[in-house]
């Protein structure tokens, strides 16, 4: 199951980076076209109006797949940025405990926006809504990204809060000079153990 939780982030990861590169050859393309229109202006006296269609637009939809399929893989390397001023305080089980609320209110909040984020692409799909945009793309379509980025949030932050309940600590911790306890080894596997004390 590890292997399995570890290529989904390594790919959604992937598909962001994807994205984002894809934004910057799009940019580039337009800033060529534009120094390109430029220059025949220049010498022709009339320049082309030489553009990408929708490229802004387009870039929008390539940003937002970046963001949101980032999520997952960014949250298993500890680079979310988090406000540790009242968590730092804490050590052990109650650290643990604190650690482990926050990871299943993260999971239920993003469970829900990947459930209206899900409706909400079906419905565009339904009844096929489209940009207004120069090309009119259907909106179905990066509002998937954003579902799909949001699910595998959603699958992390559970992944996480199982770590802790194994007694390890999680892998968003990177850094981190506290440490979670470690279940006993002859628990039983007893996760309970750990916030006992």
């Amino acid at each position: 199951m590890r292997a399995v939780l570890d290529g989904l982030y390594r790919a959604s990861g992937a598909l962001a980076a994807g994205f984002l590169a894809l934004i910057a050859v799009t940019v580039l393309l337009q800033v060529g076209a534009n120094v390109l229109d430029w220059a025949i202006g220049l010498a022709t006296g009339r320049p082309l109006g030489l553009m990408i269609p929708s490229y802004s637009e387009f870039t929008g939809f390539f940003l937002v797949a970046t963001s949101f399929l980032a999520l997952g893989y960014t949250l298993g390397h500890g680079g979310h940025i988090r406000v540790s001023l009242i968590i730092g305080r804490f050590k052990g089980r109650t650290r643990a405990a604190i650690e482990l609320a926050v990871c299943l209110v993260g999971a239920a909040a993003a469970a829900y926006f990947t459930f209206y984020a899900g409706d909400l692409t079906y419905d565009s799909w339904r009844f096929n809504d489209r940009s207004s945009g120069i090309v009119p793309a259907p909106l179905w379509i990066p509002q998937a990204g954003m579902t799909a980025g949001a699910t595998v949030l959603a699958i992390a932050l559970l992944d996480e809060a199982a770590r802790i309940l194994r007694g390890e600590k999680p892998r968003y911790a990177v850094g981190d000079d506290a440490e979670i306890p470690k279940a006993a080894a002859n628990d039983g596997g007893n996760a309970d153990k750990i916030f006992s004390e």
